[in-house]
């Protein structure tokens, strides 16, 4: 039961992640964008995530919405779009900051020689940016991961939601938790080890 719950949280963070970066490249561009109105909605999206616990974000979005909307979601599709929208907002800061870590001349040579702001922006700025920024989006993926722990609030059967019906049944709380806590180390010490991996072959590149 508890093999099974850590096969969802892996893939609640893996699908939420991949949202994550659609959404947190699309609130950068938003960040960095001369139109106001983008920067309005970015801005507003940034503070209402920054400034709220993920589980009142995990109530608001399964509960509330869904009553508000009459509509009915599973707690795997609102684990997945609260952790999609939280993670989000803190990989577009950490796009945004590897844009401007890239030297502004670069932007200021493409502009030069022709290429609109969008060419230069996909072909030359990014690809730099989202090499730079790598470490620190590893970094958001075992965050995200931890945080998989807090949706067991809704009912997600998780690995944490997992241990907890099986303390329900058995009452060995400590024996259970213990083993819950041993496979989320065993798990981000893995994927430590492998993100160290990683970080040190882009950086003998």
């Amino acid at each position: 039961q508890l093999t099974l719950g850590l096969k969802l949280t892996l893939q609640m963070t893996v699908f939420s992640l991949i949202l994550a970066v659609v959404v947190g490249m699309v609130m950068c561009m938003f960040s960095i964008s001369k139109v106001k109105p983008l920067n309005w909605i970015s801005g507003i999206y940034l503070s209402l995530i920054r400034g709220t616990p993920l589980m009142v974000q995990a109530f608001f979005i399964y509960f509330g919405i869904t009553g508000a909307l009459h509509i009915r979601i599973t707690p795997f599709s609102a684990a997945i779009l609260v952790l999609c929208l939280n993670a989000g907002a803190y990989l577009s800061e950490i796009f945004r900051s590897g844009i401007a870590a890239v030297n502004k001349g670069q932007m200021e040579a493409a502009r030069s020689l022709g290429l609109p702001y969008g060419v230069a922006m996909r072909k030359i700025i990014l690809p730099q940016a989202i090499r730079i920024v790598i470490p620190s989006v590893l970094n958001q993926f075992i965050i995200t991961l931890k945080d998989t722990t807090i949706l067991s609030v809704i009912g997600c059967g998780e690995l944490m939601r997992q241990g907890q019906l099986i303390v329900a049944r058995n009452y060995q709380s400590f024996q259970t938790y213990a083993i819950v806590a041993v496979m989320y180390y065993v798990v981000v010490i893995v994927l430590t080890k492998a993100f160290q991996l990683v970080e040190r072959r882009l950086s003998n590149k």
